[in-house]
């Protein structure tokens, strides 16, 4: 063009070459330095690759074959706890019997374990004593601490948690030795029924267990999830966005905290009035440090927190040459005990003395060595790497007067979203095409195309919020054959205007069209969100692996904005 120099169309062109190039990045979240690779496990890689995805490949039509009245009926809760009353006997699951293969993958295990129920250990046992609280949670042997943060966030959340555990059971009333917890899968809320037996190591629990002996619903919830996914082994290494999404069906928008959003504490605290879930992580700078290890501040890196309240506290009317107010966050450790932070608003730190004593007793303040503490929010920003918030819809995200409870509650202001909700898969040498890089192939893979209207008229912007999240599908259930989370990702392309709603975009397309968004990094994690603003019109999202030929099911959600709602009283 002219006027430009040969510097600025250098630049220009590595702009364009960078739009147009997509990046992968790997980590090994909750994964010591000893983790086993891939190819470390028995028939690891040869067998991801060709069992795991022959299987996606071949059955991916033949599952959807099969028409639903064929399919056997599974007999629910309520009618297997009936059949038993009825026959006086207590339910054992064929599904999820007591022994080691519903431990560890290779029914291998290091100690002798004894399944007993909650009778067998206890005279008095409860499902619930006193009710459900974070601090009833203790975990044990099992490397799940990613689950017990968020089950700790689920506890507040009252509604959320009688979801996922129904009231309709108990170990007194009506007792028959079966339980069931519902947890989202891909799309749909699914029942998981359960024995109470459990394992035992000289009569203790082995794994998650309640603070009080007598009360057993984390226990029961934990062997409901492992049988969910195969085994308690299944469970050891996560990310908690996955166990926030299984135990709301929400979606989850990771933060990274080097690089805030300039309105991060207003947005957190919207979203503890809402009752979303948050966690967070440390990731150390240093890859050599091991996992969970404790760093002189008393946090412990690679591992999961749960962010249990955020608010501010007015710090001048107890020490008057101090104004303004002190914006502060309360964490909690799943481990429970006193690993907690030491720094400025830690347990019994003078700051706690600035400020009032009805402000200490709103707060609720305790100095347990309980795994939960308060920190100020810059310091939760300077030592924490991510926060993720779940949230049943992404409206904790809109922009608000943070100081404003009222005009912040859902009654006042209700900007409604839309969902919309694919399944596919990358299946070999079909639409398992690879991200951008790969030009050749790319065009193979799954195309959607969303239309978005402006849905605010007054706005200054006319821009539309879009929030879209691809999950792939069953690795967790399939890692006992070697599986493991493929980096996935999409593009997003402005439909251009001589294509018609749904017509597939080509080749040609894509070799002389830039993206208009896509994500920041192609990530070996169950689920990759982005939120995005874009002037309305068509859009078509392709989702892809990082390279062609990695095969899988994904499950592609769209959440965009519809009319705001606005509630006079």
């Amino acid at each position: 063009m002219a006027g430009e120099t040969i510097d600025e169309l250098s630049e220009k062109k590595h702009k364009e070459d960078e739009d147009k190039t997509c990046r992968c990045y790997k980590h090994l979240e909750n994964k010591g330095p000893n983790a086993p690779k891939p190819d470390d496990v028995e028939g690891g890689a040869s067998l991801q690759k060709s069992t795991y995805y022959t299987r996606v490949s071949t059955e991916y039509s033949n599952q959807r074959m099969v028409k639903p009245g064929k399919r056997p009926a599974k007999k629910g809760f309520t009618t297997l706890r009936d059949e038993c009353l009825k026959a006086n006997r207590l339910f054992e699951d064929p599904e999820f019997p007591p022994n080691d293969y519903s431990i560890n993958f290779d029914g291998v295990t290091r100690r002798s374990y004894v399944w007993k129920r909650p009778h067998e250990l206890v005279k008095d046992a409860h499902l619930f004593v006193e009710g459900a609280s974070r601090f009833d949670i203790q975990q044990g042997e099992l490397g799940d601490c990613w689950l017990l943060a968020a089950i700790s966030n689920l506890t507040l959340n009252p509604r959320l948690f009688h979801v996922v555990v129904p009231r309709d059971q108990s170990l007194n009333n009506y007792y028959a030795g079966i339980f069931h917890f519902r947890f989202w899968q891909y799309g749909k809320w699914q029942d998981v029924v359960i024995d109470d037996m459990l394992p035992t190591y000289c009569d203790q629990l082995v794994f998650m267990h309640s603070k009080t002996k007598n009360e057993f619903w984390c226990a029961l919830l934990e062997k409901a999830y492992a049988k969910l996914y195969g085994c308690y082994e299944a469970l050891k290494g996560g990310n908690i966005n996955e166990s926030m999404v299984d135990l709301t069906g929400g979606v989850v928008e990771m933060i990274d905290l080097r690089n805030p959003p300039s309105n991060l504490f207003s947005v957190m605290r919207k979203a503890y009035r809402r009752g979303a879930l948050m966690g967070c992580a440390i990731e150390p700078q240093n890859p050599n440090i091991q996992t969970e290890a404790v760093l002189t501040n008393g946090l412990i890196v690679r591992h999961a927190y749960s962010v249990t309240r955020v608010t501010c506290v007015d710090i001048a009317s107890a020490a008057p040459k101090m104004k303004g107010k002190a914006e502060l966050v309360r964490l909690h450790n799943p481990w429970g005990n006193e690993a907690e932070w030491t720094g400025s608003w830690s347990d019994k730190s003078p700051e706690w003395g600035t400020i009032a004593p009805e402000d200490r007793e709103r707060l609720g303040l305790t100095f347990d060595d309980d795994g939960e503490f308060w920190m100020s929010f810059l310091d939760f920003i300077r030592n924490f790497s991510t926060v993720e918030i779940c949230d049943v819809t992404p409206e904790v995200f809109d922009l608000g007067d943070e100081d404003d409870e009222e005009a912040n509650t859902s009654d006042n202001i209700l900007k409604r979203w839309q969902m919309v909700m694919y399944e596919g898969a990358w299946v070999s040498h079909h639409s398992a095409g690879g991200c951008r890089n790969f030009i050749d192939t790319f065009v193979t893979n799954p195309q959607y195309t969303v239309v978005l209207e402006d849905p605010d008229e007054d706005d200054d912007d006319d821009l539309c919020t879009i929030v879209i999240s691809i999950m792939q599908k069953n690795v967790r259930q399939l890692k006992r054959y070697g599986a493991d989370y493929n980096p996935i990702g999409f593009t997003v392309y402005k439909k251009p205007d001589d294509k018609q709603l749904g017509e597939r975009l080509d080749k040609e397309f894509f070799m002389y069209n830039m993206s208009v968004a896509k994500v920041k990094f192609f990530l070996n994690t169950r689920e990759v969100t982005e939120r995005f603003r874009f002037p309305p019109g068509a859009y078509v999202i392709v989702p892809s692996t990082f390279e062609p030929e990695m095969t899988g099911e994904f499950l592609l959600r769209i959440f965009y904005e519809a009319k705001r709602l606005k509630i006079t009283k």
